[in-house]
């Protein structure tokens, strides 16, 4: 017979230690694996912040190969025969001594397109409606970037619908064909009337009988030199590299609300860009999204910001995220929005914005908005951008290295992670909780906008066809 079985405890062999340590390792494993694929979507595309170890490829057949071969055009210059534009006007001036074309041809030329208001392949798009987005691009000269912004439009979604207009400051063949050559969209050319170019030797230009800029004011008045009476607040007589910028932007938001037979009477969206500027694929959805969420969102917002100067930002947290705050010039200036009521609203304070000794356009917008505007500019903002900023070089910023390579393609490399990593094209939006904002005190502004001619040009811009 057998004997009763009697249980013993097994000795500790630490095997469920083993475990249990076993475990612990594979779920440190699984959250580094987590916190590394997070950090792959914490993108930073600022090139000062590039290393002497970094070997990345910026060459220009790098930047080629991120960038469909049917667009390829658009980064490409072309000789020039001195064909008729598509708009019935003169394309090109000829040869090179043609085009060292007089003063007066190139004003002929400006009050020409500036006359017929011509639309690019509307035979093709159709009429500009009411709810479609009108992009306003201010362009002076630089070239390469201006390419590269129009490769990125034509890759955005709806770019179709859309009417863009460029307002140039300074009358350029090979501009003037690459802006011509566009086929993805309706596209409308208007030019700036009183432009250093077209005054080289006068007002707005610069005029033999100015004061100088450091000039002192007894100095001055003893000279008798232009405006002796008026320097900025700082003491220092106007140039006119810096002041036709702000007289350029006030200038163009005028004529594309108030005298484009084709806009005046247009309720919807304008957005602003420079030349130096990059969209993404989806900025068109994105603010799409978020005109749909402002009155919820934001019913006080009057303005939407698809851009932002932060240098790091995280596509993964922030992909569909935007944030309410008041506008701030120096924020929220990149890729705005906005429609007729906010215009109105701001030119109503166009004294404001005329007389405020600062050249710059953004901060005598802020100032309007401080001083004069009922309901002050508030804005919602992206908080993962759909505008970048590419210009290493331009009025305010001279670097020792101008080349765009670096930043475009870095721009470049951050949208495929974002499109790759399904980051783009999000079906909603949501607020987020924005940081805390000091009240913003009443600034002093930059000067260089002291002169009485600045204003009284300003303010006729205003009264112009009204």
């Amino acid at each position: 017979m057998r004997g009763r079985r009697i249980p013993i405890a097994l000795p500790n062999t630490g095997a469920l230690s083993r475990r249990r340590h076993t475990l612990y390792i594979r779920s440190a494993i699984i959250v580094f694996i987590l916190f590394a694929f997070l950090q792959f979507h914490v993108i930073n595309y600022d090139s000062n912040e590039s290393g002497p170890a970094d070997t990345a490829n910026y060459s220009t057949a790098a930047i080629l190969q991120m960038v469909p071969p049917v667009f390829h055009k658009y980064l490409t210059s072309k000789s020039r025969n001195g064909t008729v534009g598509q708009n019935g006007t003169h394309a090109g001036l000829g040869d090179s001594a043609q085009r060292s074309a007089n003063i007066s041809e190139i004003l002929r030329m400006i009050n020409r397109y500036n006359e017929l208001q011509t639309i690019l392949n509307e035979d093709i798009f159709g009429p500009l409606q009411n709810d479609s987005v009108i992009i306003v691009v201010q362009v002076h000269k630089r070239i390469t970037y201006l390419r590269h912004l129009i490769v990125s439009l034509a890759q955005a979604r709806d770019i179709a619908r859309t009417l863009l207009v460029f307002s140039h400051d300074h009358f350029d063949d090979d501009i003037n064909d690459l802006v011509q050559s566009i086929d993805f969209c309706k596209v409308m050319q208007i030019f700036y009337p009183f432009s250093i170019q077209t005054h080289p030797s006068e007002f707005p230009g610069a005029d033999p009988g100015d004061c100088p800029r450091d000039i002192k004011k007894e100095q001055a008045l003893l000279r008798k030199c232009n405006n002796a009476l008026h320097p900025d607040l700082y003491g220092h007589y106007r140039e006119a590299k810096f002041t036709q910028t702000k007289h350029h932007w006030w200038w163009k938001a005028n004529r594309v609300f108030d005298q484009l037979e084709t806009t005046k009477y247009h309720t919807g969206l304008v957005v602003f860009l420079e030349e130096d500027h990059y969209v993404a694929e989806d900025f068109l959805h994105i603010l799409e999204l978020m005109q749909l969420k402002s009155n919820e969102l934001c019913p006080k917002c009057n303005i939407l910001s698809l851009g932002t100067y932060l240098k790091t930002f995280n596509y993964y947290t922030y992909n569909k995220k935007v944030e309410v705050t008041p506008w701030i010039s120096s924020k929220h200036n990149m890729g705005m929005a906005f429609n007729r009521s906010t215009w109105h609203e701001i030119t109503r304070c166009a004294r404001h914005f005329c007389e405020y000794d600062d050249y710059n356009w953004d901060w005598s917008l802020q100032h309007v908005s401080q001083q004069c505007l009922k309901q002050k500019l508030h804005v919602m903002v992206v908080k993962g951008p759909r505008v970048f900023h590419i210009g290493e070089c331009g009025v305010h910023h001279k670097k020792s290295n101008c080349e765009s390579n670096q930043v475009i393609s870095k721009v470049q490399q951050v949208l495929r992670v974002a499109r790759r990593s399904g980051q783009l094209y999000p079906k909603s939006i949501s607020l987020t909780v924005a940081s805390v904002i000091k009240k913003t005190k009443l600034r002093k502004g930059n000067g260089g906008w002291g002169d009485q001619r600045d204003h009284q040009l300003c303010f006729n811009i205003t009264l112009i066809g009204r």
